[in-house]
């Protein structure tokens, strides 16, 4: 299985500070995670902290 996490930083919070949004964003998930059984087909959108969303984390068959 592969964990994937995706980020757009081109714009909003993560543009005018991208190391503290995603600071934020994987202490946040860090700490969500537990909420999953972290299966393939797990997920969910990724906010920043004006609730723009911004990317997807997800977990994923690794293929061959």
């Amino acid at each position: 299985m592969k964990f994937l996490l995706e980020v757009t930083m081109d714009e909003g919070a993560l543009a005018e500070d991208p190391t503290g949004e995603l600071q934020r964003i994987l202490r946040y998930w860090g700490g969500n995670l537990k909420h999953y059984a972290l299966r393939p087909g797990d997920g969910s959108p990724i906010h920043d902290s004006a609730y723009q969303e911004v990317g997807r984390w997800s977990i994923a068959d690794q293929a061959g």
